[in-house]
Formats: structure tokens, sequence, C-alpha cells
């Protein structure tokens, strides 16, 4: 088992600059010692939707969890914002958490699930666009300075860390500028998942077609849907779905358990972005009764393209047994991430979600409408500045504005 030997404390930049140097050293040791192996067990091994035999298919479990970008903490990259800090070591883990969660969705997106990455191997040209997306300079689309400066907006001076809430709410701004990936993010707030919503926003050309009946012309082009630019009517905008969640109180409630595993099941799986207090994994599958997770708590020097654009990627891709912890060490405060190309992929989500609900042996973690409540507040209303009056709550992990989440019933619906 992975465990992580230094117990970060909350600060800010500069403070980060005290415990960097004791940070780099803990974890650069970690990198080269003894990594458990991965157990020889007869129960079924999930990794992001795929089911593996460890007894007979270990090579094959090795490679689909080599071939996840590994996003980790970096040293000496250039200063995010040109005078602060110049590594994210010991306030960047949920921040890398949240770049593999969102890697992940470009790599179906562009590659697909079943694309597998091998050293040395001459890569496609996707890979490397979608490697460069996340180099740490303040011009990739998704670098750490791009998370950190995004994430002033919400409250979260740079060097501070953040929680599942608040990373999935930066990635949503963020994707935003991707024109190439064209990728809708929604996070789901309430715990629960409104099914018109987000029709509307991967299919937007249905409302503005509507809008734009009876017009004779718009921009030149054909009144209606043909209004917009080939790309734009497209019939479904990829969607990467982030809920956050808040499965218990300090610790996480059993009844959310098998509920939880079921979703590293599902085809449209993401993973899990959370972890223990003080250390955000990426999560993405499960044996028995331990999560499998990518740790990025390993400082490692920052990377810089060549001129013609290729990346040395071997450090973006972890090359030893995935780590393990047990599924009662989870902190509550999570955020879960599915991908859907199509409509139809989204419906199946739909279906899938509908018959956990009806299980039994699980709660289920959230809510599952057609339409929205009217109870619930517009995701554009939030005000997701944290509220930092409970003095306790800064001493944990995750972000207080986490608190705001409902707390799921005990009672099924």
């Amino acid at each position: 088992m992975c465990e992580n030997s230094w117990n970060d404390k909350d600060f800010t930049y500069p403070q980060y600059c005290m415990a960097s140097l004791s940070a780099t050293l803990t974890y650069d040791t970690l990198r080269f010692g003894e990594f458990e192996d991965f157990p020889e067990t007869s129960e079924p091994v999930w990794i992001l939707g795929k089911e593996y035999n460890a007894l007979t298919e270990k090579d094959d479990i090795l490679s689909d969890v080599t071939s996840r970008l590994w996003f980790t903490y970096r040293k000496n990259f250039p200063p995010i914002g040109g005078t602060g800090p110049t590594s994210d070591t010991g306030w960047g883990c949920m921040l890398r958490c949240g770049q593999m969660i969102l890697g992940e969705a470009l790599l179906c997106r562009h590659l697909g699930r079943d694309w597998r990455w091998a050293r040395g191997q001459k890569h496609r040209e996707e890979y490397i666009s979608i490697l460069n997306a996340f180099i740490d300079k303040k011009d990739s689309y998704y670098s750490i300075h791009q998370i950190a400066q995004m994430g002033v907006g919400e409250g979260k001076p740079i060097g501070q860390w953040y929680g599942p809430n608040t990373v999935a709410q930066v990635l949503k701004k963020l994707t935003v500028f991707d024109t190439w990936s064209r990728l809708v993010v929604h996070v789901a707030m309430d715990n629960t998942v409104v099914i018109e919503e987000i029709k509307r926003l991967c299919m937007p050309w249905l409302d503005s077609a509507g809008e734009a009946e009876g017009a004779t012309e718009m921009n030149g082009c054909l009144e209606g849907a043909c209004a917009f630019a080939e790309e734009e009517t497209a019939l479904w905008k990829p969607l990467v779905l982030l809920i956050p969640l808040r499965l218990g109180l300090s610790d996480i409630n059993e009844a959310y358990i098998e509920t939880l595993k079921q979703c590293f099941m599902l085809p449209q799986s993401l993973g899990v972005i959370g972890g223990k207090p003080n250390s955000a994994h990426y999560f993405i599958g499960y044996v028995g009764e331990e999560l499998i997770f990518l740790d990025p708590h390993t400082t490692q020097p920052a990377v810089e393209p060549s001129e013609d654009g290729q990346v040395y990627d071997d450090t973006y891709h972890c090359q030893h047994p995935p780590c393990r912890m047990h599924i009662c060490e989870l902190d509550p405060s999570i955020a879960a991430g599915f991908f859907c190309s199509t409509e139809d992929e989204f419906d199946d989500w739909c279906m899938r979600i509908r018959r956990l609900s009806c299980k039994r042996g699980g709660l289920p973690m959230f809510e599952l409408v057609e339409s929205q409540p009217s109870h619930m507040v517009s995701v554009d209303a939030l005000n997701l500045t944290p509220d930092f009056s409970d003095s306790d709550r800064l001493e944990r992990f995750f972000d207080s504005e986490d608190e705001e989440f409902e707390i799921l019933s005990l009672k099924k619906a």
C-alpha cells in the first residue's frame, strides 16, 4: 500500500516555501521505494468501467493504469502570475487530481477508452495536443497556472487548497476556451442531476433554432439551426458531468459504499476526485474493499516541450503498481465524474443510474430528475465564495463551501 508519510498543514503561498523542501524529499524518496504488487485475488478488478481478472490479466490492468494521465506536483516551472510560486508542492494535490479527471475525459474524447500508452512508442497527434494542454506554463489550457489563477475568482488565493467542488467549477470555466475539444462541463449541484438541463447544454442549437425561427438571416447564413457553424450543429457536444457530493459527516457513511463502487463499473466513468484529510487522490477503480488511485504527491521537475511540440512524457504515466486504500478511509467530500460522448451514451448512463437507485444494498448518492425542481437554485446564482466562519473546518483538507452541500438522506426516496 502507498502511504503518505508527510502530513500537510493548511497554508498559503509564500508559507508553503518553508515546507516544500521537506515535502519534496519525502515524496521523491517514495517514488523509488517499494510499491506493493497488485493483489492475487479472484475478486474482480474494476478500472474506469472495465472489468479485469487479477489472476490472469495483471498485465492488462497495469497497462490500463499506466495509460491514464498522471499529474503530480512539479517544481521549477515559470512563476504563477509572473511573481507567484514556481512549485505546487504541498498545496496543489487537488488541482492535479482535477487535471487527471479532465485528462481522462480528453483521452476518451480524442483517442477512445481503449487507447493504450507504451514507453517509446510514436504518439498520435491528438495525444501530443492533449498533453500540451496540461504543460506547466501560463498559456496551456489546463495548466496549474490557469487553474490556480481561475480559482482566485472562486475565492481561493494562489497556493491554497481546493476542494472537489471548487476544482470542478474551475474546470467548467476553463473548458470554454478549448475550442478543439468542444466539451461541455456540467457541475451538478444539490446532489441532483437534471436531464433537461444537460440536454440543453449539450444540444444548444435546439433552443437557438427555436429562437431563430422566423428570422430571415443570421450572420449571413440560413435561418434556424443552420445559422450555426457546422460544428455547432453537431447532435451532441461531448459531456463531462461532475457531481460534487458529501457522503457523510466526518467519515463516509457505509450505506453509500456499494453505490460508490458501482460508479466505477459504469462505462461512462471518469472516476472520483477526493481523498483523505490533507491528501487528495484520483480514484480510478476498486478491488474488494480497496479503492485504486493515482497519487499526485510526488514532486517532479517541470517538463518543457521541444520546439516541435513533442513532450518527454514518461513522467506523465505512473509505471508502478497503483496505490490502494480501504474505502472506509475515504473523506466524505468527493466529486464523481462521467463522460458521455453522444446523446445515446448519456441516455444509457441515465438508464444505468436508475437501475442502481432501485438496487438493494446501497443508497443512491445523488438524484436523477427529468426537469429542475422548483426548490433548486440555478448554478449560476450560487455564491461559491467560501465561508470561513467555521475555524475548525479550516483544519480539514476540503473546501469550506463543501459544507453547503445537503447531507444525503438515509431514507430511500
